[in-house]
């Protein structure tokens, strides 16, 4: 089933964290660096998901989907009208697992 554009259709900032060591303090800091801003399908949990999210005390708060990209990874964060989306997994699609990549994510990201 082929991704259709039109639903692609909010920008969204791909961040990852970069570590930097304080100079004064040594105190590591996280900063968030924007990589790329693609199109993307910004949707919520639909009602049964957030049900069973619920139900298995999951974080799942919708999910974010992207043409497939190489460089993604579960340490990046989205940012969609100024609030974060911490990335909880990477499903490819379920035909060729090439044309397109679903992110469950959670609200607020966790920072390690």
């Amino acid at each position: 089933m082929a991704l259709q554009a039109g639903r692609l259709r909010h920008k969204v900032q791909l961040q990852e964290p970069q570590t930097t060591q304080d100079p004064n303090t040594g105190e590591m800091l996280v900063t968030w660096t924007t990589i790329a801003e693609p199109w993307a399908a910004v949707e919520p949990a639909s009602a049964s998901t957030f049900i069973a999210a619920a139900a298995a005390n999951s974080e799942v708060k919708g999910q974010i989907v992207i043409r497939k990209r190489s460089d993604i990874n579960a340490t990046m964060r989205f940012v969609h009208r100024g609030k974060a989306y911490q990335i909880l997994g990477l499903l490819d699609d379920k035909e060729s697992g090439l044309e397109y990549t679903t992110c469950p994510v959670s609200e607020g990201v966790k920072v390690v």
